[in-house]
């Protein structure tokens, strides 16, 4: 391995130990699959070495990728145990789409902006994620063909929980949202299905996200 290749697995692994495992990340999959997926891969390349510090990252079209503990915090929300089929709203490069597919059998990936769904297929086949679909579409309307899931993750703020997510959304699935207002602080919630009528929703605190667009985001 090269040196900058020696350079970013190191930093790969001090990104898990000071950023995860301080946090209380503490589900050993998500840990090793945050270790294992090569980030630098799902950034611009003049912004590699910018991939593992602790602050989202600039990747085209207005659009960042989540800093690692908010991708970790939502991975874990999951609680995947590696035979699932995820959806995984708003792609951008396709880093947590890949992080997912590291954790769950099948991950269906919805961008609504068509050059960065373009690009994270490329980051995708190039990194060997070839159990991830992506396609461009409105997210909030989730992927009905394909549905149930027994987990979604939603990477943009929403101004209520999409009813068509909560739809899809198998019994005893999560759904993994950062809700509130445009522009501002959102709360991350957790809303498991109980049963066709009845869900159960847990909240992991305070993030800010970019707003989730579409039918039944914001306008």
């Amino acid at each position: 391995m090269n040196k900058d290749g020696q350079d970013l697995s190191d930093m790969r692994r001090a990104m898990v130990r000071c950023q995860l495992v301080t946090r209380g990340i503490s589900d050993g999959r998500v840990l090793e699959a945050m270790e294992r997926v090569p980030r630098e891969q799902f950034v611009p390349e003049h912004l590699r070495f910018e991939a593992y510090e602790d602050h989202p990252v600039p990747i085209g079209q207005g659009q960042t990728i989540s800093q690692p503990y908010i991708v970790a915090l939502m991975a874990e929300a999951l609680c995947l145990k590696g035979r699932e089929r995820v959806l995984d709203i708003g792609t951008g490069s396709g880093y947590a789409a890949a992080v997912l597919a590291s954790l769950a059998l099948e991950v269906f990936s919805i961008e609504r902006i068509p050059e960065l769904a373009a690009q994270a297929r490329k980051n995708l086949d190039r990194t060997g994620f070839t159990q991830v679909h992506v396609k461009c579409a409105d997210g909030t309307l989730g992927w009905p063909e394909a549905a149930p899931f027994d987990g979604i993750c939603v990477a943009a703020g929403a101004p209520a929980v999409p009813a068509a997510l909560k739809q899809q959304l198998a019994v005893g699935g999560r759904l993994v949202i950062p809700v509130g207002t445009e522009g501002g602080l959102q709360q991350l919630l957790c809303i498991t299905r109980l049963s066709d009528s009845e869900y159960e929703q847990a909240s992991y605190g305070d993030v800010r996200f970019v707003p989730l667009l579409g039918e039944e985001g914001w306008p």
